[in-house]
């Protein structure tokens, strides 16, 4: 049964609004965990999951670019985060792809947790730039973690 409920809107009227109306405003994220942190990305961004594939490393290339892989005859940069975030490299091997303004890439992740549904509004403005630009913001979810939200674009303007 949906729910309604009565708000104010402009010049004092009420009105209702429902349920759909506040799941209309949700966006999707995908969770995964890197060098013991939480990040999130939209899910609008995400094209698959992969696991069990090896990438080709690459010479003179900076060391967070772990290689690139032939998917489906598309040849994809495989960037890890946990490089990127001055921790030490491990042997994972879960790739998420994504389409950022039309250039495909991989992150090599620790692990893919699950895809949650936030109200952006919730997203608060992350307090530092530390983390090389990364990190457009945060989340605290109800289970007592913190998500980083991971700037998809500033991928893309890595040195």
């Amino acid at each position: 049964m949906e729910e309604h409920y009565l708000v104010e809107a402009e010049e004092g009227a009420l009105t209702i609004q429902s349920e759909l109306e506040d799941a209309e405003r949700k966006e999707k994220y995908l969770l995964f965990t890197s060098n013991q942190l939480l990040f999130g990305v939209q899910v609008k961004y995400t094209l698959e999951i992969i696991n069990g594939y090896s990438f080709t490393t690459l010479p003179l290339v900076p060391s967070y670019i772990r290689g690139i892989i032939n998917l489906r005859g598309q040849i994809i940069p495989i960037i890890d985060v946990r490089s990127m975030l001055g921790g030490e490299k491990t042997e994972n091997d879960c790739i998420v792809t994504l389409n950022i303004e039309d250039n495909i890439l991989g992150l090599l992740v620790d692990s893919v947790e699950r895809i949650i549904e936030l109200d952006p509004a919730t997203i608060l403005p992350s307090p530092s730039k530390t983390i090389n630009g990364l990190v457009s913001g945060m989340c605290s979810l109800s289970d007592e973690q913190t998500m980083l939200l991971l700037d998809c674009a500033q991928l893309l303007r890595q040195p």
